[in-house]
């Protein structure tokens, strides 16, 4: 399945979240949030340019003059009418609406450092792939920041983004992608908007400079207007770095669901709204941004680096490779090389140099690979008398299927449990695999 973002009023962390529940994703999801942090997510609807889109507006907990006790509200009357109020930036970079702004949770709770934010965020209790997806968010948040100010990331201070509700924000939507699940997340170029912004540092032009270091490492595309308004914040541009891959238009869709988040300011010609497509789609191996690390290692034990493959992947690692090499003085040593999305690079190096006590670790800059969309079934084997379950891993480029692989371990434990060869029963698992395919094989 296919995730497609069209960019074209730029995003924020609200938006995301109201393109993403309008799409179908759960918002029981973000039930763990709530209980951890001091917001609630109230969830309503609004009118931009005669869309109705979906409003997500991060409130304080207790805080809320009516139903807000306990759990996100979203009762199907809160609806929010057009307003020409201004944006409220001063340092958020968020969207804001003044008709209601007491209760929010905009900029509430304490100001934090990175290392702060990343203790908040594991003490959440959040399913690991949805963690590591939040703390690779942040850690983008904050090597941006930090190279506009010229500070290392241990010390640079979030100042609302490290508040309550841009965790929440990001959290949320972290979650709610995790829930629907998308097998490719892409977004047309993005609209920055265009004027100045007012931020506690002063007053600087559209896009902001958090948002363009962002840029840099993204792999999607900036652009300018079509308002004079700022439309693209650093939450926003730090979700879709770590999650989207850039295309130039919609990708061809059969159209599953759609929705609609709305932004808190309208515009009179330009709905201010962020679409999403979900469905599935035809086309050639999707690019992936990644970086490569690498390290050579002249004393590093056996246990060591046997152990790379499963603690760098916990990490982040999409895959480790251990090469044998002669160093200096014909010593022999190893050459460690690591792929690893870019987003992740800083912690998969700092693991890398802890689980081996390697002085550095290079990296070969961003660069991207090709793959194709992945799929798992289970596939049942009936081997003297008794059902086994089999995983099967399918690889596909649009609809078409090229490869069906039985997964190895799954193999190897049916093996020892039956005595048959583990060879016997890959074929065994690919065969039935391609019989309930059916006419689904290219």
């Amino acid at each position: 399945m296919i995730l497609a973002f069209d960019g074209r009023m730029g995003a924020s962390g609200d938006m995301l979240l109201g393109a993403l529940l309008a799409a179908g994703a759960d918002p029981a999801v973000l039930d763990p949030v709530e209980a951890q942090l001091d917001v609630l997510y109230d969830i309503g609807t609004a009118t931009r340019c005669g869309i109705e889109a979906t409003t997500v507006t991060v409130r304080r907990t207790g805080q809320r003059a009516e139903g807000g006790s306990g759990g996100h509200v979203h009762d199907g009357t809160h609806e929010h009418t057009e307003s020409n109020d201004s944006q409220n930036h001063n340092g958020t970079h968020e969207h804001t609406e003044n008709n209601d702004h007491q209760d929010r949770a905009e900029g509430a709770g304490p100001h934090r450092t990175f290392p702060e934010v990343v203790e908040v965020i594991e003490s959440l209790g959040l399913p690991a792939d949805v963690e590591t997806d939040v703390l690779a968010i942040f850690e983008l948040l904050g090597e941006a920041e930090a190279a506009v100010h010229g500070t290392d990331l241990a010390e640079t201070a979030f100042h609302e983004v490290g508040a309550d509700d841009a965790i929440a924000d990001v959290v949320g939507a972290a979650l709610l992608l995790a829930d629907i699940d998308p097998d490719r997340v892409v977004t047309t170029p993005l609209a920055a908007g265009s004027g100045v912004v007012e931020m506690s540092h002063g007053v600087y032009p559209v896009p902001a400079p958090a948002v363009v270091q962002l840029a840099e490492r993204a792999n999607w595309s900036l652009r300018s207007g079509p308002v004079e308004a700022e439309l693209l914040t650093p939450t926003g541009a730090a979700i879709l770095t770590h999650a989207a891959e850039g295309v130039e238009s919609l990708p061809s869709l059969q159209v599953s669901s759609s929705g609609y988040g709305a932004g808190d300011r309208s515009f009179e010609q330009h709905p201010n709204v962020l679409r999403v497509l979900t469905g599935t789609g035809t086309g050639n191996l999707r690019r992936e941004p990644v970086t490569v690390l690498e390290t050579h290692l002249d004393d590093a034990t056996p246990e060591a680096l046997g152990g790379l493959q499963d603690t760098l992947t916990e990490a982040g690692a999409l895959d480790v490779t251990v090469l044998p090499t002669t160093m200096k003085k014909s010593r022999p040593g190893h050459l460690v090389k690591v792929v690893v999305e870019s987003g992740h690079a800083r912690r998969v190096a700092r693991r890398l140099a802890e689980e081996t006590g390697t002085l550095g670790v290079r990296e070969h800059g961003s660069g991207h690979r090709f793959v194709a969309d992945r799929e798992q079934h289970q596939v049942t084997l009936e081997i003297d008398g008794e059902g086994v379950e089999v995983t099967v891993k399918i690889a596909r480029i649009g609809d078409d299927i090229y490869d069906i692989s039985a997964e190895f371990d799954d193999a190897l434990a049916v093996s020892r449990r039956t005595d048959l060869p583990v060879r016997a029963v890959l074929r065994r698992a690919e065969r039935a695999c391609r019989d309930s395919l059916g006419d689904d094989l290219a």
